[in-house]
């Protein structure tokens, strides 16, 4: 079967292009840290140490199993300063986090859920989850917007 040009092109294309792997950039920390700018990757990641974390969520049913790294681990791997972090989202969704929230909760930057690794089509790479079961003042809209999936960068002030 011939395909028209146009199509096997893309086609063409598509089949040589090359497919996202572990060494692709899922988080970018920018902002008050010595480096001004660091990409990770999902193996970055997977190399810090792995936290799991059994909670509800205001968005999934019942109670999930989340695992990856606590974001304070993180941040002080990147010597990084300042009192509040924005997070950005792949749609470009931002919110201000204040720094005291990752030293007083384990908060992690989830990388699975019930034992799946996190896509962008469910809430990955990378999904900022509170201890909200162990913590009865995380049960309020303020820290429900801090639950930011499809997490793209962290930038310090």
């Amino acid at each position: 079967m011939k395909l028209p040009g146009k199509l096997a092109l893309c086609l063409a294309v598509l089949l040589t292009a090359p497919a996202l792997g572990a060494s692709d950039t899922v988080l970018t920390l920018t902002g008050a840290i010595p480096n001004d700018e660091v990409s990770l990757t999902r193996e970055d990641l997977l190399d810090m140490p792995q936290q799991k974390m059994v909670t509800a969520t205001t968005v999934t049913d019942g109670r999930s199993t989340f695992e990856g790294f606590l974001i304070r681990d993180l941040l002080e791997a990147h010597e990084a300063g300042g009192d509040i972090v924005i997070a950005r989202a792949l749609n470009d969704y931002k919110i201000e986090i204040p720094i005291s929230d990752f030293e007083r909760f384990d908060v992690i930057g989830a990388l699975f859920m019930d034992g799946e690794p996190l896509s962008p089509r469910d809430k990955g790479p990378i999904w900022i989850v509170y201890p909200r079961d162990d913590h009865p003042e995380l049960q309020d809209i303020r820290y429900d917007t801090r639950w930011v999936w499809q997490l793209v960068s962290l930038h310090v002030q």
